[in-house]
Parts: C-alpha cells; sequence; structure tokens
C-alpha cells in the first residue's frame, strides 16, 4: 500500500507553519508541492488561487509555507525569491519552481515533468 492509499490527498492548499510539519507531509504523503510565499507579495497572493486549481485537479498535495514562521525552511533550501515551489516525491526534493507567477498548467506540467 502507497502513502496516497492510506491517507486522503487533499483538494485545496494545506497551510503549514514548520518544519516538522513539513516533514510530516512529506511522510505521509507521495508527492507534495511546497509553495515558499510571504505575506505583502503580489505574485505570491496571484499564485495562490492557480495552486488551488492544481490542488484539485492533481495528485499532489500543495502545501504553502510562510518562512517567517520557520527560517530554517528558508535556509535549508535557500530560498532566495518568493513565490518559489518545491516538489517532493518519495520524500526527496525533486522539483523547483522559482521564476515568479506561474499558470495552473505550467504549474501541472512541472509537477508532472520538474525535471523540464
Amino acid at each position: 500500500m502507497s502513502s496516497t492509499d492510506s491517507v486522503t490527498t487533499p483538494t485545496k492548499p494545506v497551510h503549514i507553519d514548520t518544519r516538522d510539519e513539513l516533514d510530516a507531509l512529506v511522510s505521509e504523503h507521495d508527492r507534495v508541492l511546497l509553495d515558499i510565499y510571504t505575506s505583502g507579495c503580489a505574485i505570491c497572493q496571484s499564485i495562490e488561487p492557480v495552486l488551488g486549481t492544481v490542488a484539485k485537479v492533481s495528485d499532489v498535495v500543495v502545501a504553502m509555507l510562510n518562512p517567517k514562521t520557520d527560517m530554517s525552511v528558508a535556509d535549508e533550501y535557500t530560498i532566495r525569491s518568493v513565490p518559489t515551489l518545491l516538489l517532493f516525491e518519495d520524500g526527496e526534493q525533486t522539483g523547483r519552481l522559482d521564476d515568479g507567477f506561474q499558470g495552473a498548467q505550467a504549474i501541472i506540467d512541472f509537477v508532472e515533468n520538474p525535471e523540464q
């Protein structure tokens, strides 16, 4: 049984605050897309509804974390700009997208093919 068989994939973004919450989410689900954002960032605000669409139409768990609640995440993943999207598969980071605003199809393509 894969971990997604035993845990339901949320159909909307999940807000998390700490590295421990991220670790738990990554260990519970096969694939997690983490959005690193900050309050007051217009691009971050505009990408949030797009991430909601991604969560509804894909099997990836979408999580959102503001690094001010746990700076160790920003340090560990060398976050230099927001929004930054990190893709985790089977507990390992497999992709990174930090090119500013992305539409739903671009993010779905990234989730399906993180190395392109």
